[in-house]
């Protein structure tokens, strides 16, 4: 196997292409709140960049720091989430804005442990904004992040199962000392492997760091080890008969009853199955005259 690059030649070679490739996405610019850094780590969880942009500007337009999310009820975070996907992270946020309020006196808090204790708010969510939002030098991973590591390092094609320890450690290992690099190196690793070092067509041809990668001097061989599960495929699934119900809710502006819902999906035992993890969730709420999505 070919010598590992120089992890200071890697990051400077990434941070130097980064200058020039970085896509202008809203959230980096100088400008922007933490509190927005904080919108955009929640809503591009398993959401695609497009998709996200719209929706941002409208949330922080709508709600431009936490206390104004905090102050309005989680039905409204939850209908402004609209079709992203995956809406309790709308319930989450608008807890961490309520927590941010009680606990920071309205300011999105930089210590990563306090970050950490943000309801909703994981590892990656809580280094991500100490960061982006703060300059703060935290190895920050993604999925992107562990495939440009698994190629250039580990001559692999995929990184294989994510290890919060395992993945923390190789960042860290390539971060740059300064702060400002550091931070340069983390969204530049994210943005190699979004856009250049992708999952199936890697264009190696277009890759600042081609000539030190060890799964292309290896000559790109075919990745045999452990993957990570693959997401059961939406359409007939449990997911899908949720995204309905929550459309109907959203819409709704009033309770609805199981005979209002019955349309939106036509096996009644599955349907009553998913409206009972929505209301466990948090995301609706039985009352006398039916369900709604939560109004505190």
């Amino acid at each position: 196997m070919p010598a590992d690059p120089p992890a200071t030649d890697l990051a400077e070679a990434v941070n130097d292409w980064f200058a020039d490739a970085a896509r202008p996405l809203p959230w980096r610019a100088v400008d922007v709140s933490p509190w927005g850094v904080l919108v955009s780590e929640f809503m591009l969880q398993q959401t695609q960049v497009a998709r996200v942009i719209p929706r941002w500007h409208a949330w922080l337009e709508r709600w431009p720091t936490p206390a104004d999310l905090a102050s309005a009820p989680p039905s409204e975070a939850v209908r402004a989430w609209d079709r992203l996907g995956y809406p309790r992270r709308a319930l989450w946020l608008h807890r961490a804005a309520t927590a941010i309020v009680e606990r920071h006196g309205g300011e999105v808090p930089r210590d990563l442990d306090d970050l950490l204790a943000l309801p909703g708010v994981g590892p990656y969510t809580a280094r991500a904004v100490a960061a982006f939002a703060f300059g703060a030098r935290h190895p920050v991973v993604d999925t992107n992040t562990r495939r440009v590591i698994a190629r250039a390092v580990l001559g692999q094609e995929h990184p294989g199962p994510p290890s919060t320890t395992r993945d923390l450690a190789a960042m860290g290992a390539l971060l740059p000392a300064a702060d400002a690099a550091a931070r340069t190196f983390n969204a530049a690793a994210m943005e190699l492997g979004a856009t250049v070092c992708t999952a199936r067509a890697p264009a190696c041809e277009s890759c600042p760091i081609a000539a030190g990668c060890a799964w292309l001097i290896a000559g790109r061989p075919e990745y045999d080890g452990p993957r990570s599960a693959k997401q059961a495929r939406f359409e007939g699934s449990d997911r899908q008969i949720r995204g309905l119900v929550m459309r109907e809710l959203r819409a709704a502006h009033r309770p609805l009853t199981r005979a209002e819902l019955d349309a939106t999906w036509p096996d009644a035992s599955r349907l009553d199955r998913v409206i009972a993890t929505l209301v466990h969730d948090g995301l609706a709420v039985a009352g006398p005259d039916g369900f709604a999505l939560p109004e505190s």
